[in-house]
This record gives C-alpha cells, structure tokens and sequence, in this order.
C-alpha cells in the first residue's frame, strides 16, 4: 500500500485500527502520533496526512493536499472478456500501469459464462482497480465498462466528445494472425503524438475473421507484438506498456 486512499467524506472521521488502511498504518508503517504518512482522496487529491491521536481503536488524522495526484494515460483498452481468476490480475496491473479505461467485452470466441460472473456486481473488479491505484501511489482509478458485444463496444468506446476535438486518435487492434507491423514499429512511427490510443486485445482464443473486419472498418490498426501466444492479461500489461513508453508518458 503505497497510498492511503479514502472518500472525501471518510475524511472527516477517524479511521478504525481494524480497518485495512489502519492496520498498515500501524502494523506495517509502525506509525505513531504526531507521524505522517502518504494519503489521497479516491479521484481526486494527493497529499499527506497527519496523525493527532490514536485511541479507542482510531486513528484521528488531518489531510493536507498538495497535489492533484498522477493522472491517467489517454488509453483505453477493449479486452475479450477473461477467465475470472485472470480479470483479478488483469484490472490490478494496467491500474497500476495509468490505463483511463477499459472495456470488457463479449466476443464471439470468448467464454459467454466469464461474463456471468459476479465480479462486477459484488465490487471485486472496482477493488481490484483501486488496488492497482493505490499500488501506483496514484488517486485516479480508470474508469470500468462492459459490454455485451464488440459492435455495442465499439460504438461507445469513443465519446462524442472525443470525436468531434478534431485531434488525431490512434486505435489498434492487437493479433498475431497477419498483422499489418509490429505494435512497436507502429507507435515509433507516429510522428504526431495521438490524443488518445484505443488498443483491442481479444479474449483467449482471439477475434474472428469477422470481428477482425469488424474492427478495420472502425479504423483498426492490426498489430501484432511477435509470434509467441499470449494469455489476454499478459498481452493488455505488455502492450499498455509498450504503448506508454513509446508515447513518452514514462518520461
């Protein structure tokens, strides 16, 4: 836990020693009254905050901001909807990568029961972004959409808004099925830096010919990052790295 994150209303009341941001405070960072330690407020800001009593089984503490946090990458990411165990990892690591949004979608080779699952429902998938978020030392959590198929995914990832800014978005499709280039050579090509980078990774077993039709004809770029096969949580941190580091938002 690199951050303690809160709601701004968990500001204005002390913080229980059961809670897990109180245990760390105290069991990990050994934290004692009068001690600081790094705080935010979930989307918004990032400061310090400072311990003026620990009793009765809370911690009492004032927030001082001082910045407005990391702010997300402009990437969104549509990804085949995964195997629950894999959508845990998947959401926690491109959190912690600064990805701006994903969109989980159905596809037409991906396993219709992963999208019965209650994840979303019960708040798992929301923790795990926040956890991501908080392991970047960060206060943005990307924001999480689903989608039932790519067309209703694909005519939504992009905002009207977005659109009409008249500033050069670059989407790519990733595949290992005949791509076009490499996701590398691609990005090192763009000699005018997108707004914004949508990157499509399907789901285990890929997109269909139709599907990757689908996605030209919206204005897809087939990329593709080698020959070996990759799990779909693997391709999206990999490529969102790739993305971000030749984008220059690593510098």
């Amino acid at each position: 836990m690199n951050i303690c994150l809160f709601k701004q209303e968990e500001l204005n009341r002390p913080l229980s020693i059961k809670d897990e941001r109180g245990e760390h405070i105290i069991k990990i960072l050994h934290k004692k009254e009068g001690d600081t330690f790094s705080a935010g407020v979930i989307n918004g800001m990032a400061g310090t905050a400072t311990i003026k009593k620990i009793e009765n089984g809370e911690i009492t503490f004032d927030f001082a901001p001082d910045s407005e946090g990391k702010n997300l990458y402009p990437l969104k990411m549509i990804i085949g909807f995964p195997r629950p165990i894999q959508l845990k990892r998947l959401l926690r690591d491109i959190a912690a990568l600064g990805v701006q949004e994903v969109h989980l979608t159905g596809t037409e080779l991906g396993e219709k029961s992963y999208m019965q699952s209650n994840l979303v429902e019960h708040g798992t998938a929301y923790q795990m972004l926040l956890d991501g978020t908080v392991q970047a030392a960060s206060t943005h959590v990307p924001d999480l959409f689903l989608h039932k198929t790519l067309k209703e995914c694909l005519e939504s990832v992009i905002s009207e808004k977005e659109l009409c800014n008249n500033a050069k978005n670059l989407k790519l499709c990733l595949d290992n099925i005949n791509p076009k280039g490499s996701l590398f050579s691609v990005l090192q090509e763009q000699y005018e830096k997108p707004a914004l980078v949508v990157a499509a990774i399907g789901s285990e077993r890929g997109w269909t010919q139709k599907e990757r039709e689908m996605l030209e004809s919206a204005g897809y770029l087939r990329v593709g990052m080698g020959p070996r096969v990759m799990r779909t949580e693997t391709a999206a941190t990999v490529s969102a790295s790739i993305i971000s580091a030749c984008m220059g938002w690593m510098e």
